[in-house]
């Protein structure tokens, strides 16, 4: 019988098929969708996008979960939760794309063979073989730098989505077309905050402003093409980071000056250290809270 809920799946697992970050049950993200490799396309190029992607999502939801019981109003708590809940899905997707062309951890043992690739990737990958960015790896701050960051990752995302939605790779266009709505949403419901706080009283104009200086630096990388993403951008696959650039630029601009804040001087492009595997200090704490569990008991089920 097909599992509709959440709660069917946790309750009415088969053969022992668990999976530790979506529930035991579940189908594969991708059946019934044509995984095949597009024409001249490296699948490890593809995988190692994907990655990239996956792991942005996953990293912003774990740090959004972060606020659940100490956001500001209980409704706010509901929209973070969501939010890290439509990315969470996104890095599910990404990460068993990853999966179906041969991306593993090298961490992968044998008692974690059964274990579905999707939640391989998430729990049992090193610190140095995450490709997320320190945009969304960095501390939360207060929630006023919280909203600035969602603000200013969801803004670069949704642009990115929005071309991969003509992707030569039908997976990954797939997972864009469906991502731009929430991504849509994300920065909607970001900006919202950013203006209230910005334009607000004069400490939550000083607590937005903090905000938007500490995260800004994480802009420096952002832009810069790994040499996957330059590959895939030009066999239609990828996007090429550098292309979004004026785009996010505006956006953030014409936000920033609403709010009556301060838009920072522009940060000088930098090597892209997260998308290779170089990550700071804050990835430690962030993995042991993400990976914990399902490390401690790597064969359990649900």
């Amino acid at each position: 019988m097909h599992e509709e809920t959440v709660y069917d799946a946790l309750t009415n697992a088969h053969d022992d098929a668990g999976h530790w970050a979506f529930g035991t049950g579940f189908d594969d993200p991708l059946a019934g969708v044509d995984t095949t490799v597009p024409d001249g396309v490296d699948p490890a190029d593809l995988g190692a996008y994907c990655l990239m992607l996956g792991d942005d999502a996953l990293v912003l939801a774990q740090r959004l979960t972060q606020w659940i019981t100490a956001a500001p109003e209980l409704e706010e708590e509901v929209a973070i939760g969501n939010t890290g809940l439509d990315l969470l899905g996104q890095a599910r997707l990404l990460l068993a794309r990853a999966g179906s062309v041969g991306v593993l951890g090298r961490s992968r043992s044998r008692a974690t063979e059964s274990i579905p690739d999707e939640d391989a990737l998430a729990y049992f990958r090193d610190a140095d073989e995450f490709r997320s960015t320190g945009l969304v790896e960095a501390e939360n701050g207060d929630f006023g730098q919280t909203m600035v960051r969602l603000f200013v990752a969801s803004t670069v995302r949704l642009a990115v989505f929005a071309r991969l939605r003509d992707s030569r790779d039908p997976v990954l266009a797939a997972i864009a077309a469906k991502g731009v709505h929430e991504l849509a949403y994300h920065r909607d419901h970001a900006a919202r905050w950013v203006l209230r706080l910005g334009d607000g009283t004069p400490e939550s104009h000083r607590r937005a402003q903090a905000g938007v200086d500490a995260v800004w630096p994480h802009l420096a990388d952002l832009f810069t093409a790994t040499d996957v993403e330059s590959r895939l951008a030009a066999g239609g696959v990828a996007v090429d980071p550098a292309d979004v650039r004026a785009e996010v630029r505006d956006v953030l601009t014409t936000v920033l000056e609403r709010a009556t804040l301060r838009v920072p001087e522009w940060p000088a492009d930098a090597p892209p250290r997260g998308r290779t595997g170089e990550h700071g200090p804050e990835r430690t704490g962030l993995l042991e809270g993400l990976q914990g569990l399902a490390r401690e008991h790597p064969a359990a089920t649900w």
